[in-house]
């Protein structure tokens, strides 16, 4: 019978537990993989998230995790930008897709859950934006909101 009563003292702790850890308010945070570019390119890519805007299409800015001056967010994973990605393989495709939205070079990727990213082209450092699917449908009007902040911070070239 002792055995039995310690049980029942430890299940009202372990569903807190439980019930606590479910609650955590990082569950619903996006996340994204930080990159880790050269210093020079870290350099750049901090210089360009002190200059990005605070909304884009009426979405919020919200940061991934981990924090990072390399990567931002808005909508909770909506959007998401990563600079300092590597050299995408794609780029050597001649077949793959390209735009220039506002003077900046963009690669263009549908992925297969319907999201999209976009890579810049001919810049000094890669900058990443990955679209959603359901934000995707809205087409690609976002990205006027970074052509700015990235040609004033990221110089015209090629990225090492």
């Amino acid at each position: 019978m002792n055995v039995f009563r310690r049980r029942l003292i430890c299940l009202p702790a372990l569903g807190l537990l439980w019930a606590t850890a479910g609650c955590s308010s990082t569950d619903d945070r996006a996340t994204a993989p930080v990159p880790s570019p050269d210093a020079s390119t870290a350099r750049l890519c901090q210089n360009l998230h002190a200059e990005l805007p605070d909304r884009i299409d009426g979405l919020d800015r919200e940061d991934p995790e981990p924090r990072s001056e390399l990567t931002a967010g808005w909508g909770g994973s909506a959007i998401i930008l990563r600079c300092g990605v590597p050299r995408p393989a794609e780029l050597a495709d001649p077949e793959a897709y390209g735009a220039e939205v506002n003077g900046v070079g963009w690669l263009t990727e549908e992925q297969k859950d319907g999201s999209y990213r976009f890579t810049t082209t001919l810049r000094e450092a890669y900058v990443e934006v990955t679209f959603d699917a359901e934000h995707a449908q809205q087409g690609a009007g976002s990205l006027t909101d970074f052509a700015g902040p990235i040609k004033k911070t990221v110089p015209e070239g090629i990225a090492n």
